[in-house]
């Protein structure tokens, strides 16, 4: 038993363990809820301290962070409107630039219109002349061919080709003939020949001459092509050099109005002329075979000196096509008696063959004569050997 004395009142009271252990375990429970709660409230007095200082140092920290912000978002700031007064004035710039380009393009363009303008101007202006040189060139030509037709078709082409060449004969064509190709055996024949000599009477130039005109009432229009054939047909059979056809056909065609026409392509050496051209083109013909007929009077002449020299030839080239006809033949005539003689030699060859047959069976044959006895052709003949012994005894007694 345990005696506990009240703290109030001072009187003593006994308890047991029992009761002892339950009141010290609620002093001792009230001890500890008393420090608890002092405890707890130092901790929640220390928390709210802590929190503070925390607070505070965030509150520090913050506005340290916050002064590095407001710092950092200066230099930013800065650089932004660094950057935007920079880039404004490279948007400036190259506006400026643009503007220039522009402005240079603007007056490029402008004097791009000007030069194309007066460009234009010129070729209309370069048009408009060579239209009217054309035009004149047209009316030039209907004119010719209006005086032309008109005079040729009551005289004809041929007659006024005829009196054109005439009225200059005398003065240079005086070795020259021009007249009508009146030899129609062949079966045709053209309207004109003319032919030239020199001095020597060599002759180095002709044409044959074929002249067709054609009213505007003809029906039946032609063309140039349509002569060209027989005209070289007549040229080959009377033996001209040259061919050409003098024409007044195809009056709008720009080839032939041209001037003079070579259509050597389709026939050899033959040209297609206007009237206008009769005399021109047999000059410039005529011309350049003179220009030939020094080299060809140089070469007759080299001909006649080596008259000699090409009878030689002439000779000795037959000669040497005799000599080569005649050892063609004698080297037949050889190889035939090289066969002839092969072939006899191949003859003798087989009877040499059986003459040394015929020689071994001789000599066979001797060998066999040769080893012939008396005793041989009586053996095994009894009445031979008894002839032959009464005839040795015969020759015996007669001795």
């Amino acid at each position: 038993m345990n005696e506990i004395k009240c703290p109030n009142c001072g009187s003593v009271f006994t308890v047991d363990e029992a009761d002892y252990g339950a009141i010290v375990k609620q002093v001792r429970d009230e001890q500890f809820a008393i420090e608890l709660a002092e405890r707890e409230a130092f901790m929640a007095s220390d928390r709210q301290n802590a929190v503070a200082l925390a607070e505070a140092k965030v509150r520090e920290s913050m506005k340290d962070q916050l002064a590095a912000h407001e710092t950092e978002l200066l230099v930013l700031k800065a650089a932004f409107e660094k950057v935007e007064i920079e880039k404004q004035l490279a948007v400036t710039e190259a506006v400026g630039v643009l503007e220039r380009e522009r402005d240079a393009l603007n007056a490029q363009l402008e004097s791009r219109e000007k030069e194309s303008k007066l460009a234009e101007a010129l070729f209309k202006q370069q048009l408009q002349t060579e239209q009217r040189v054309r035009d004149e060139e047209i009316e030039r030509l209907k004119d010719m061919k209006t005086r032309l037709s008109t005079k040729m078709v009551g005289e004809t082409l041929e007659r006024h080709c005829e009196i054109e060449f005439n009225r200059l004969r005398a003065i240079g064509f005086q070795n020259a003939s021009f007249g009508k190709d009146n030899d129609a055996r062949s079966g045709s024949k053209g309207d004109y020949i003319f032919r030239e000599s020199d001095e020597a009477g060599t002759e180095f130039i002709s044409i044959m001459f074929e002249m067709k005109n054609e009213t505007d009432s003809t029906s039946t229009k032609h063309k140039n092509e349509d002569f060209l054939k027989e005209l070289d047909k007549d040229r080959r059979q009377k033996d001209c050099e040259y061919a050409i056809l003098v024409s007044l056909l195809e009056p709008e065609d720009e080839l032939y109005n041209t001037g003079i026409v070579d259509v050597s392509h389709l026939y050899p050496k033959m040209y297609v002329i206007r009237p206008q051209f009769f005399i021109p083109m047999i000059t410039l013909l005529r011309n350049a075979a003179l220009n030939s007929l020094h080299y060809q009077s140089e070469l007759a002449l080299v001909k006649s000196q080596n008259i000699d020299i090409t009878n030689f030839e002439e000779g000795l080239e037959k000669f040497k096509t005799g000599f080569a006809r005649n050892f063609e033949l004698a080297s037949s005539q050889f190889q035939k008696a090289i066969e002839e003689i092969d072939k006899t030699i191949d003859h003798l060859t087989k009877v040499k063959e059986n003459l040394l047959g015929s020689e071994r069976n001789l000599r066979l044959a001797n060998d066999k004569a040769d080893s012939l006895t008396v005793k041989r052709l009586t053996r095994g003949n009894p009445t031979m050997k008894a002839r032959f012994a009464a005839l040795r005894e015969e020759a015996e007694e007669e001795a």
